[in-house]
């Protein structure tokens, strides 16, 4: 019995020692615009899901959904995230398949996690993605207007619609 777990012990560490000279050799290929293999499209969306659902603190937003709000959200939505997520004016950006995986484009497909998990992909960014931590860029006020917006899509003012189509403006 000792030999036998021996054995599995020994070829476990065999296959895993393979594989890191495998990654280690470039043979695994991480461009991003290849077609994925179908164990990457099976896994890598679940392990990114189960690992903002398994760090994202579950905490309620502390702004409320009003035009003050949702103006400032369209400002930063704007001016850092429509570029790749898409605006009213062009709901599929031109940068989203760029991207592997493909950048959400949320004026087609708005959100559908918790605020709080959507607060922690957009302060932690995700890696091997292309979406960014803007924690450096964005205080968690601001953080929590542009997550405001995004639970709002399906019902913005006018108002809030016409900001968001205008043209980003340059950082000072």
């Amino acid at each position: 019995m000792r030999l036998f777990l021996l054995g599995v012990v020994t070829t476990i560490l065999v296959i895993i020692i393979c594989g890191l000279l495998i990654l280690r050799a470039g043979y695994v290929n991480f461009n991003a615009d290849q077609t994925p293999s179908a164990m990457e499209k099976k896994l890598g969306m679940k392990a990114s899901d189960a690992s903002v659902e398994r760090r994202a603190t579950n905490m309620a937003n502390p702004l409320t959904a009003n035009d003050e709000t949702l103006m400032a959200g369209a400002r930063l939505y704007r001016n850092n995230c429509a570029v790749c997520h898409g605006d009213p004016a062009q709901m599929s950006s031109p940068l989203a398949d760029s991207f592997y995986p493909p950048a959400p484009q949320f004026l087609m497909d708005a959100p559908d996690m918790p605020e709080y998990q959507n607060y922690y992909i957009v302060r932690h960014g995700i890696r091997w993605t292309g979406m960014p931590s803007w924690r450096t860029q964005m205080n968690e006020t601001q953080t929590w207007q542009v997550i405001t917006l995004l639970s709002h899509l399906d019902k913005l003012p006018a108002a809030v619609s016409d900001e968001m189509s205008k043209a980003p403006t340059p950082k000072q």
